[in-house]
């Protein structure tokens, strides 16, 4: 959400509104979120939405929904037109399934840049630093919506190997962890805030016969991005 927020006001919205999504909300039809927080909450005079838009309860709102709203209650409204790259549209569904697949060229052409994770470096179980390769961990709360090795880079930090996933060799984890190694900063980063880009997919995450193993594929993994950077210098 931070992150969302950070972005909205890099492109020139002076201010947002956000709507918890509880029980209540959830059951809130659509008609009455015309009424009650379009109109009666935001008094709103002019919307832009797509002409796929849904909303209110099992998504039963639409955009002629809204233009019916529109003429009895007198706000405006137009539908934004569909923004194409490389003859493809672009939508969140396209992102997330380029994320997915690790196509990150693709995420970042529809995201108009490079696709990022932001989050507090939290203490963890050090097994990075024991293994040779210190990182800094950021939970993720909510998830992720790509799993695997990357070349990436910290904001303000410089390139680093990245990994998202459950770490299935040494005490896997029930939710995905983002474990980030710094080449060239060996800064105190507990409790510091980053952003990470992710510029290259290296792999998938690997479950591995024991820890020798497992470094054997981290510093192998540390070369191949030490190689990308220099070929992307």
């Amino acid at each position: 959400m931070r992150e969302k927020l950070e972005l909205i006001a890099e492109a020139g919205v002076d201010r947002v509104h956000i709507l918890r999504f509880d029980a209540r909300l959830a059951a809130l039809d659509a008609a009455r979120f015309i009424d009650d927080v379009l109109l009666g909450g935001l008094g709103a005079r002019w919307l832009l939405v797509g002409r796929d838009f849904r909303f209110g309860a099992r998504r039963s709102g639409d955009f002629a929904l809204l233009e019916a709203a529109a003429a009895r209650s007198g706000f405006g409204l137009e539908a934004m037109p569909e923004v194409m790259n490389a003859g493809e549209r672009v939508s969140s569904s396209g992102v997330r399934a380029a994320l997915a697949a690790g196509d990150l060229g693709r995420a970042a052409r529809l995201l108009g840049r490079e696709y990022t994770m932001s989050g507090r470096v939290a203490h963890g179980e050090k097994l990075g630093r024991k293994l040779g390769f210190p990182t800094a961990n950021i939970r993720l709360a909510h998830g992720a919506p790509l799993a695997g090795i990357f070349a990436v880079e910290v904001e303000g930090m410089g390139p680093a190997v990245a990994s998202v996933g459950r770490r299935p060799t040494v005490n896997p984890l029930g939710r995905p962890l983002l474990e980030v190694h710094l080449f060239d900063c060996d800064a105190e980063l507990y409790g510091r805030r980053v952003k990470v880009r992710f510029l290259e997919k290296l792999r998938d995450e690997e479950k591995y016969d024991g820890l020798q193993a497992l470094k054997e594929a981290i510093a192998a993994d540390a070369r191949q991005a030490r190689a990308y950077f220099a070929n992307h210098g």
